[in-house]
């Protein structure tokens, strides 16, 4: 900010603060003392002379004003000088060149002035030395007269604005034209420019510039991803954004993991298959080290090999810490990653199993399908491909990688699966092996040298698995409900029982089972995942087999004996013992006492029939009571009592 003000420029900042123009200045300076102040007054030394005053001197409302007009100007300026520093950035090298020869020229200008020559003489023998006009000169001297020294630079660059100017266009035009070249079917831009300019015929849309000159128009109004975009889509202007590098350093091996499933572009004879069909690759590979750790064939990319693959990992080198993926059906199955959150695929339900990873205590991480940097397996199978599909052996059974490559000798052969296998585990075993690598933490080693040296640092600790978690991915998992009648359980048309399921019976369990072998037992476990038992297959029987039937009725009779024997056990005390014990304590029931000669209250013989079984159902029938029914019956008849 400006410190001292002459009294013209006081004048212009006072408006109505001070009155009578210079006169009143100079009156408040002489009543104020001002010029007494030698630090904050001083002589002019501009043409003319005068006196200047420090900006404290002034009025308190001058002195605010004058603040904020400096404040403005600084802004300004700021404002200025940027923007005359971002046009130069913008010229080409050429016209920069020219920019630093020009303050040549100047800066040669002010040693003349400063050795005492005069301006005139001084413009002539600099413009006459460096062979340039003495008007172009007085032209540059111009342009840095009010810019600071710091400035002059971009201030002397040469501002050519013809090559800036653009043509006019009517605007309804210039949008058509754009609107109908920025479509996926990538029309040529002139084919676009007839269509507009038809169209602006009938339209009466005017003035309408060259082809050339609306190329130029778009290509400086629309950016290119833009352009990109619209014209190749969403993947092509990805490739526009530069890539993310990430690294891999700070890993140890089998800390992090990824998996992924590769369709190799071979005809290969499978099992079942009538016509050559292509198969699919499962694998796992360490992100540390790049090694691949395990892999399987396959028909498709399913979610029992994907379990097997982890399988063969987890027993060759042990538990990782994390597992990187993306939620294909494969991988995201309930059998991998059960009751496992934010795995963005199918519901996660309370009473699902738990999934393979999920029990092994695996962190999972959802990936982008199809990217190369969260998944570096994506790169290795790039080379893969070429080692494997395109290999001597075989010759004749590659498809391409696409319709559009086919080779000449297509389809004349196909590989069988048996012959594949080993040599996939021939080709991901030189892969491993091979020197030289150039990756991170490679360093010119091979994947397998960089693998095991992670695994010998101390600070490296891998989770291995007990003999009770091998079951775990050897076993697939399924929610079933067991049997109402028995707790019998079917799975893929097959039974299985065991007697412990009988008090399951109608509930939902959890079965584990190997699906490559169903006769085996499997293993069933309640909600809470605790073990009931391991249950037996029942297999069929041929319908006129009386071996069959025999060996059936023999199984039963071993189950009904067992049942009776844990019923014997379990049932220590017999109904008379219970009774008993229920009847101690029981107050007695007083007896009942009845004369020797009763009266007969039903007339008839019905009568003494009743009476005989009333003295029965009593206990009461005795001699005694035999004599007294005799002479009852006497009575009845009319006879007499003593006979």
């Amino acid at each position: 900010m400006k410190e001292f003000y002459t009294t013209r420029e006081i004048v212009d900042l006072a408006g109505s603060d001070i009155q009578g123009g210079i006169g009143g200045v100079n009156r408040l300076a002489r009543n104020e003392g001002w010029r007494s102040r030698s630090d904050l007054a001083r002589k002019s030394a501009s043409r003319g002379g005068g006196w200047e005053y420090h900006f404290s001197l002034l009025p308190g409302p001058m002195q605010a004003r004058l603040m904020a007009a400096a404040q403005a100007e600084q802004c300004d300026g700021d404002a200025a000088r940027s923007a005359l520093w971002q046009r130069f950035e913008r010229l080409s090298s050429a016209h920069k060149e020219s920019a630093r020869k020009r303050l040549d020229i100047v800066n040669h200008f002010e040693t003349l002035l400063k050795g005492g020559i005069g301006k005139t003489a001084a413009v002539r023998l600099a413009a006459r030395q460096h062979q340039v006009s003495t008007g172009s000169l007085q032209n540059w001297l111009s342009k840095i007269a009010d810019i600071d020294r710091t400035d002059w630079l971009a201030a002397l660059a040469p501002d050519y604005k013809g090559a800036s100017a653009r043509a006019e266009c009517d605007p309804d035009a210039y949008a058509v034209l754009k609107s109908d070249y920025l479509r996926p079917e990538r029309p040529s831009f002139s084919s676009c420019y007839r269509r507009m300019r038809q169209a602006a015929t009938k339209q009466g849309w005017s003035p309408i510039p060259s082809e050339r000159a609306m190329r130029r128009h778009l290509e400086a109004d629309v950016p290119r991803e833009t352009i990109v975009m619209a014209r190749n889509g969403r993947d092509k202007a990805k490739t526009l954004y530069p890539a993310q590098r990430r690294t891999r350093s700070h890993f140890h091996a089998m800390q992090a993991v990824n998996i992924d499933g590769h369709m190799l572009d071979l005809f290969v004879y499978w099992p079942g298959r009538k016509k050559p069909m292509r198969v699919c690759m499962i694998a796992i590979q360490d992100i540390q080290s790049g090694k691949f750790l395990a892999w399987r064939l396959s028909e498709s990319e399913n979610k029992e090999t994907t379990r097997l693959v982890i399988g063969d990992m987890v027993e060759r080198y042990g538990i990782p810490d994390m597992l990187y993926s993306d939620n294909g059906r494969a991988f995201a199955s309930k059998w991998i990653t059960g009751r496992m959150e934010w795995r963005h695929r199918y519901k996660v339900r309370d009473e699902e199993p738990q999934g393979l990873l999920t029990t092994l205590g695996v962190e999972v991480h959802w990936t982008t399908p199809y990217s190369g940097q969260s998944k570096p397996i994506e790169r290795a199978f790039r080379d893969l491909a070429d080692t494997i599909c395109k290999h001597p052996l075989c010759s004749g059974c590659y498809t391409g990688n696409n319709p559009d490559a086919k080779p000449d000798n297509y389809a004349s052969a196909a590989i069988t699966v048996e012959v594949l296998r080993d040599h996939v585990d021939a080709m991901i075993a030189e892969h491993n092996a091979r020197p030289g690598r150039r990756a991170e933490n490679a360093r010119g080693r091979s994947f397998d040298e960089t693998f095991a040296a992670s695994l010998a640092e101390p600070s490296t600790v891998v989770r291995w698995p007990s003999a009770a978690q091998r079951s775990l991915w050897l076993l697939a998992a399924e929610q079933i409900r067991a049997s109402k009648a028995n707790g019998m359980i079917e799975i893929f048309g097959n039974r299985y029982w065991n007697g412990a399921l009988s008090g399951h019976a109608g509930r939902k369990v959890t079965v584990r089972f190997d699906p490559d072998d169903l006769a085996r037992d499997v293993h069933v476990y309640d909600k809470s995942d605790r073990l009931i038992c391991a249950a037996q297959l029942v297999g069929d029987t041929l319908f006129n087999s009386s071996e069959d039937a025999r060996s059936h009725a023999a199984r039963k009779n071993r189950f009904m004996k067992a049942t009776r024997e844990m019923q014997r056990m379990h049932t220590e005390l017999t109904a008379a013992d219970l009774a008993e014990i229920y009847a101690q304590g029981d107050p007695q029931r007083p007896r009942v006492q009845k004369p020797k000669v009763t009266r007969i209250a039903v007339a008839g013989g019905n009568g003494a029939a009743a009476l005989a079984d009333e003295a029965e159902t009593q206990g009461e029938w005795n001699d005694e009571a035999e004599a007294n029914f005799s002479r009852g019956l006497r009575l009845i008849s009319g006879g007499r009592e003593d006979m």
